[in-house]
């Protein structure tokens, strides 16, 4: 994986320019590669030999405490020792100034080696950047600072057991604090009540404290909570309570661990449903767990989507690491495992050797399929973090339309190698044969780690609906006029390399497809007619999306193989060409329902159900 890394960062996406903006000045490629490197070693000496350990020991409750192995607590050291959860920051809190991509670049080996040792640094970079954008500077100082130093971690603390990815139907509520609740250091302070559901490092004690970041609704005047998301607020809730100057004061929050959820996968992470104010840990002689209001009242999931968006690229990439994962363990299974003969005549002879299963083709053909998902993926997420860099770094001019380029690749970002990389462990499986199917070889859990990536941060439904409901129509289509636009450019670049003829016609012609297919969707203006057939929708932008990367990909392996037999970047191409002829063609078939605004799932009714 390294090896990729280093030529998408550094032949296509030339990430040693960056330094020559100002926020990035002091950084080089020396500088970059001696992150990568650093990061590539602690994956390799603290995640990766644990893997399976904290698959099997996982998280359980003693005494109401959580248990976790000690290898989980050298991981989570290991990397806040890094400098990783400040990668990004500015010099003056500690930070790096690391651009952005090379963070996510540096991430991908912690996903690859062990996921389920590494979520907590994701939502603790989030969790300091959301406040770092819509804080106070009491909130900066206190908070994100000590997510940032490593001494305390956070959360996310959205969906609830009778809501799930609903927000709007949320109960917990937040009531003012007495009457001297508006003048406290910290921020407004509430009372927050009510239950939160899947919590990712929701309880532990790998940190000195814990920052919930809570989705809340303030009652109406009458008591009763505002119905939809208008009404939501976010509130910080630390696990335990601390003074102005940040300090803990000894005192528990009103925040109780109700159970660990067991999940097929992510096993090392502790997953919980924590209670808010019930009493558990009375504060100050009362139940309610104390919360400080974030940005204004109304304007939580406007502050949150800040968070879910840095995560979803994330969610993303973790999903491009587990693929690579599986990817390599096939590619050396198939690479030693001998079985069967060629279809050749020198295979007709049954006292002949059997051969490498790398040599039988369909092998191969899963071989191919994995390595263009997984490379395909992660050209994707360190696009979209090039795109990041720009936008915080560009100038006044430029930002808006980098900005609105990010906001329609990021549904892709977090739902295209969510689906394909899984597949791409499901092939892995299968190039294992029955082995595949046991324990005793690591593709069966890397398949059940990363089942979950198409779920949290938004379903693939929920990706769809934003994407075909929203992100192609806002501002009349500008997003997905300028992604075309970039499209284009490539084609018309890539049509000065001889070899990339077909690929690009083909680029070209699924980016018409595609666009005629969004126009017919929405030709009727009835959003229940072009909403029906957003998941196919999702899939062929996604993987149209991925085509013209594999074609952005394919033109800098072609000018860099100019004259020479280079085995790396051969792949590269065959990757791309296997793209076209194998993967790209299926959006015919999603794109025809979208196009017709094909009724049938939408008119199945409940009762035809019946088996």
């Amino acid at each position: 994986m390294r090896k990729t890394i280093d030529f998408l960062l550094n032949d296509w996406l030339d990430v040693a320019a960056l330094v020559e903006r100002a926020r990035y000045s002091e950084h080089s490629r020396e500088t970059f590669a001696s992150v990568l490197d650093t990061c590539q070693r602690i994956a390799t000496e603290k995640f990766a030999p644990f893997n399976r350990l904290v698959d099997v020991q996982e998280p359980r409750l003693e005494n109401g405490v959580v248990v976790l192995p000690q290898c989980a607590y050298d991981a989570a050291r290991a990397y806040v020792d890094s400098g990783m959860l400040a990668a990004t920051q500015d010099y003056d809190v500690g930070g790096m100034q690391l651009p952005y991509v090379v963070e996510l670049a540096a991430n991908a080996f912690f996903a690859k080696a062990g996921v389920g040792l590494g979520g907590g640094g994701m939502l603790t970079v989030g969790n300091a950047n959301l406040l770092l954008a819509h804080g106070t500077p009491r909130q900066k100082s206190v908070f994100a600072q000590r997510e940032i130093d490593g001494k305390w971690f956070g959360t996310m603390c959205l969906s609830e057991p009778q809501a799930g990815s609903s927000l709007s139907d949320i109960l917990t509520r937040a009531t003012p604090d007495g009457d001297d609740s508006a003048q406290d250091e910290l921020g407004p302070r509430y009372r927050l009540t009510g239950n939160k559901m899947w919590i990712s490092n929701g309880e532990h004690d790998l940190s000195e404290n814990i920052v919930h970041l809570v989705l809340a609704k303030i009652p109406a005047v009458d008591g009763k909570l505002v119905p939809g998301v208008r009404g939501i607020s976010l509130f910080i809730v630390p696990k335990l309570l601390v003074s102005p100057a940040g300090e803990l004061t000894g005192e528990r929050n009103d925040v109780a661990l109700a159970g660990l959820n067991h999940k097929m996968g992510f096993r090392g992470i502790p997953n919980t449903l924590l209670n808010f104010g019930e009493g558990t840990f009375p504060v100050r002689g009362r139940p309610g767990a104390i919360g400080y209001l974030v940005g204004k009242p109304g304007d939580g999931l406007k502050c949150m989507f800040h968070m879910m968006n840095e995560a979803r690229i994330g969610v993303g990439l973790g999903a491009v690491g587990i693929g690579y994962a599986g990817y390599e363990a096939s590619l050396d299974y198939a690479r030693n495992r001998k079985q069967g003969r060629p279809s050749t005549p020198a295979g007709k002879d049954p006292a002949s050797s059997p051969v490498s299963i790398i040599e039988h083709a369909d092998v191969k053909r899963m071989l191919l399929a994995q390595k263009s998902y997984v490379e395909g993926g992660l050209a994707l997420a360190l696009y979209c973090g090039r795109l990041v860099d720009e936008a915080r770094t560009g100038s006044a001019e430029s930002v808006p339309a980098i900005k609105a380029l990010l906001e329609i690749l990021t549904p892709i970002a977090k739902s295209w190698p969510s689906e394909w990389c899984l597949e791409a462990n499901n092939l892995a499986i299968q190039v294992h044969g029955g082995y595949g199917y046991t324990r005793d070889f690591p593709v069966e859990q890397y398949w059940r780690d990363n089942r979950l990536n198409m779920i949290h941060e938004g379903t693939h439904g929920i990706q769809g609906l934003d994407l075909l409901g929203r992100k192609v129509l806002m501002d009349d289509g500008r997003a997905l006029d300028l992604l075309a636009r970039r499209i284009d450019q490539t084609v018309r670049q890539a049509r000065g390399h001889a070899e990339l003829q077909a690929e690009s016609a083909a680029v070209a012609q699924a980016l018409q497809a595609l666009l005629d297919a969004t126009r017919a969707a929405w030709s009727t203006s009835q959003p229940d007619e072009a909403l029906a057939n957003a998941t196919p929708y999702l899939q062929a932008f996604g993987h149209v999306v991925v085509a013209w990367l594999w074609l952005e990909v394919a033109r800098v392996a072609v000018a860099a193989a100019a004259g020479r037999d280079d085995a790396f970047l051969r792949g590269k191409l065959q990757a791309a060409r296997y793209f076209f002829d194998f993967e790209l063609p299926k959006i015919d078939a999603w794109l025809a329902v979208v196009a017709a605004r094909n009724p049938i799932c939408r008119e199945m009714q409940d009762a035809w159900f019946e088996s």
